[in-house]
């Protein structure tokens, strides 16, 4: 029987490992890629991508050991989170990965930190049990998170999107949202690639993405919306179509400087429930929790 101390390394390599694939997914409509970082000191950046995200392994691991003492979502475990969470960031910074990696990774880190604190409270939970205990997590009020504002707490307020804070205590309905995606393109044929990026844009098509609403306000949040549901109204990225409406967003995300970073997080979420073992995709629900978003 594996001991605690593995369990919880466990679900740290995990969330590193979706952490990984997601930065690595390529095409992404106006994101960082590998075309990108192997474009770089003959692929030195696609190293340091994944050495930055390995070196978030102690803190995840971390989290999912602090989540277990109490056995229930406190305010005392969401503080503790946070300060984890901001320690596991310091490391990263300083893993030599850079500003490009620590961007890719940035974001993520919130969403699969609450999710790994939810997996170590819940073994075995569903997907949607598993999104409501980090909704429980992120109600709290951390107050030990410094009180600078951020970018993304500027555009909330300036625009009323939800932000990365909004959509935790929304329990995740875009990464749910991404895993129905994920098992629809599977289910029709689409290559993991393929039903990756098709999650992507399904997530990038509704999130109110505060990335793109820095960048360039409310049109190119638009932009991103419609652009996305185009590709997937199209067919998706398994189809002739939809990879030449792919390609067309993607060249012209990239050529505004928009970058959805928010659904690039939202989807590290959703690889990270998907590769939890089966039982925990398939348990029935025994208990009242938030229905679909």
């Amino acid at each position: 029987m594996p001991t605690t101390r593995s369990t919880d390394d466990a679900l740290a390599q995990t969330a590193v490992r979706a952490l990984i694939s997601q930065a690595e997914l390529t095409p992404k409509p106006g994101l960082a890629d590998t075309r990108d970082l192997q474009a770089r000191a003959t692929g030195t950046d696609l190293l340091a991508l994944r050495w930055s995200a390995k070196s978030l392994a102690p803190g995840f691991a971390a989290m999912a050991a602090a989540a277990r003492r109490p056995g229930e979502p406190t305010r005392a475990l969401r503080e503790e989170l946070g300060a984890i969470g901001r320690c596991a960031e310091w490391t990263m910074a300083r893993a030599g990965g850079g500003p490009v990696t620590g961007r890719l990774h940035h974001g993520a880190l919130w969403v699969l930190g609450l999710l790994v604190a939810a997996a170590a409270l819940e073994p075995g939970a569903a997907p949607d049990e598993l999104t409501a205990t980090a909704r429980q997590l992120a109600a709290h009020v951390d107050r030990g998170a410094p009180r600078r504002p951020s970018a993304g707490s500027q555009v909330s307020a300036t625009y009323g999107a939800a932000g990365a804070r909004g959509e935790a205590r929304a329990a995740f309905p875009h990464v749910r949202r991404a895993l129905d995606a994920l098992s629809a393109a599977r289910a029709a044929g689409a290559t993991e690639t393929q039903a990756r990026l098709d999650a992507l844009l399904t997530v990038m098509s509704t999130l109110q993405d505060t990335g793109p609403l820095y960048q360039a306000g409310p049109p190119a949040l638009r932009r991103v919306q419609d652009g996305a549901r185009g590709v997937l109204e199209a067919g998706g990225a398994a189809t002739d179509r939809g990879a030449a409406a792919l390609a067309a967003l993607d060249a012209e995300l990239r050529a505004q400087g928009i970058a959805p970073r928010g659904s690039a997080a939202l989807l590290a979420g959703a690889l990270f429930l998907d590769a939890l073992p089966a039982r925990a995709r398939t348990r029935p629900r025994d208990r009242g929790h938030v229905a679909r978003g």
